[in-house]
């Protein structure tokens, strides 16, 4: 059965051979970057049945605008991939004040998420990446009060959306399911290269456990869970994240920031 596929980040990397994989089982693949000509030349590359839509998802108007133009088009979204990130940029600060990394990372994911929910079944599915690199969250960085080293935000992002992954599955009693997942440290990503300045390790295996969440019988009753693809399984996140009362108070942090 042919479903249509959100992916963030499309435009490289995981998300880049994700789309191509899912195309070429004759999937309706949108896909999502913020530079017009990689947005174009993805689309090249992965063929099949495709759409582009191009956002900054460092200002929250554009990944509402994101969601509303996607909304206009389709009245189904099977899977929501919400792959895109970053850990180092020139200027981590945006316009708002905010860290760059919460920003990408957790807060637009999850207004994308909200915003789409109305287009999802409760068999639809979505994937939330995740990294191995997860540490607690310092509510006043997330906040934008404070400042972070790189690292220190990216980790912190990937445990947050790993944790408001949890709330909203337990929220979403009857579906869709909510699943986040470590691809795989280290993968030869454009971040990994910039951040880390290795290769890094076949981009596949990152891929490949993307359309096994997207699809697969395995992830289908896995909302709430936090899969471990380093380990190769379902695993145990940061204990921060089966916390409930650090879990409630990032999300109350994720709302607050979104209200300013």
């Amino acid at each position: 059965m042919q479903k249509t596929i959100l992916i963030t980040g499309a435009t490289d990397g995981i998300g880049l051979e994700t789309a191509k994989k899912l195309a070429a089982e004759g999937h309706h693949v949108l896909l999502h970057g913020r530079n017009p000509a990689k947005l174009d030349a993805a689309a090249a590359a992965v063929g099949g049945k495709t759409e582009s839509y191009i956002a900054d998802l460092s200002r929250m108007a554009e990944v509402e605008a994101l969601a509303e133009a996607i909304t206009e088009k389709h009245n189904r979204l099977d899977v929501l991939i919400n792959n895109a990130g970053i850990l180092k940029a020139a200027d981590p600060i945006t316009e708002a004040g905010m860290d760059i990394r919460f920003v990408v990372n957790t807060l637009a994911p999850y207004v994308l998420t909200r915003r789409l929910l109305p287009l999802m079944q409760g068999s639809g599915r979505i994937i939330n990446l995740s990294s191995a690199a997860q540490a607690s969250v310092d509510l006043r960085a997330l906040a934008g009060a404070t400042r972070l080293t790189d690292m220190e935000a990216y980790a912190q992002s990937k445990l947050a959306i790993t944790m408001w992954s949890r709330e909203l599955a337990g929220e979403l009693i009857e579906g869709p399911v909510v699943v986040a997942v470590n691809p795989g440290s280290l993968l030869a990503s454009k971040m990994v290269k910039e951040g880390f300045g290795v290769a890094g390790n076949d981009i596949g295996i990152g891929a490949d456990i993307l359309h096994r969440a997207a699809l697969s019988e395995e992830f289908a009753s896995a909302t709430g869970t936090y899969f471990d693809n380093d380990a190769g399984r379902f695993a145990t996140p940061h204990s921060d994240a089966l916390d409930a009362a650090k879990s409630a108070a990032v999300v109350r942090a994720i709302e607050a920031a979104l209200a300013k």
